[in-house]
C-alpha cells in the first residue's frame, strides 16, 4: 500500500484520499463524526480495490495469483466441454462503477457471472482487463489447449439441420481464420488438431509396416 507506483494518480480518483490511505494502513487519527468516517471507510475501501488491481500485475502479485488459480479458488467453468477448467476474476472495463467482476475461463474464453452474491457486488475494475492476459504471458504453460468441442443437439442419434448446417458454416470460418494466423506466423492449434497429427503418424506407421510385410513375403517368393 506504500508503493508510490500502486498510488501514482490515485489522490484524484479517490476522495479523501489522504484519511483514506491512513486508515488502509491503520496509522488514521482523526476525530470526525459518523458520516464523515463513513464516507472516509467507503473511500478506503475503493482506495484498496484500485491498488488491488495494480498489485496482482506485479512479480509478487501474479505469483500468488498463480497459486489460487492452481488450486481453483476462483471456481471452476461451469461448461461440461471444458472439463472443470479453473477461472480467474477479470474486470470488462477498467473504469470503476461500470460493470462488476467477471470470472474467465481460459479454455472456452468465455465470462460467467459469480455464484456468491458477495463477489458479484465487488468492482470489475478491481482487478482490470488485463490481468488474465499478463498471467498467461508470464506463465505460459498453464496456459489450457484450446479445444473445438460442441455440444451436438441430436433428434434419434441424427444432427439437427439448422445447428449442423451452423457448425459446418462456423467450421470453414474457423479453418479460414487459422489459415491466416499461419501466414501470419501465429500458432493457431487446438487439441484436436494435435490428437489428428498423432493419428495421422499412426496410420503412416501402420502403412509402413504394411509395406514392408509385403517386401519381405514377395522377397520369400521369389526365393
Amino acid at each position: 500500500m506504500t508503493d508510490r507506483f500502486n498510488l501514482t494518480g490515485l489522490n484524484a480518483e479517490v476522495q479523501y484520499y489522504q484519511y483514506a490511505l491512513e486508515l488502509v494502513t491503520d496509522v488514521f487519527d482523526l476525530n470526525c463524526d459518523d458520516e464523515m468516517r463513513e464516507q472516509i471507510e467507503k473511500s478506503a475501501r475503493h482506495l484498496y480495490g484500485l491498488v488491488h488491481a495494480r498489485y496482482i500485475v506485479t512479480t509478487r502479485g501474479l505469483s500468488k495469483m498463480l497459486e489460487k488459480y492452481k488450486k481453483a479458488e476462483f471456481g471452476k467453468c461451469p461448461r461440461v466441454m471444458c472439463e472443470q477448467q479453473p477461472l480467474l476474476p477479470m474486470g470488462q472495463h477498467d473504469s470503476p462503477n461500470v460493470s462488476a467482476v467477471r470470472l474467465y475461463c481460459a479454455k472456452c474464453e468465455d465470462l460467467y457471472n459469480p455464484k456468491s452474491s458477495r463477489h458479484a457486488s465487488i468492482d470489475g475494475a478491481y482487478f482490470g482487463t488485463s490481468f488474465h492476459n499478463i498471467l498467461f504471458q508470464v506463465y505460459p504453460t498453464v496456459m489450457p489447449a484450446k479445444s473445438l468441442r460442441n455440444y451436438e443437439p441430436k433428434v434419434f442419434g441424427f444432427r439437427v439441420h439448422a445447428v449442423a448446417a451452423l457448425q459446418r458454416w462456423q467450421g470453414a470460418k474457423r479453418e479460414e481464420m487459422q489459415q491466416r494466423l499461419r501466414n501470419a506466423g501465429v500458432d493457431a492449434s487446438f487439441v484436436e488438431d494435435e490428437e489428428e497429427y498423432d493419428e495421422d503418424e499412426d496410420e503412416e506407421e501402420e502403412d509402413e509396416t504394411v509395406e514392408d510385410g509385403e517386401k519381405q513375403r514377395s522377397s520369400q517368393m521369389q526365393m
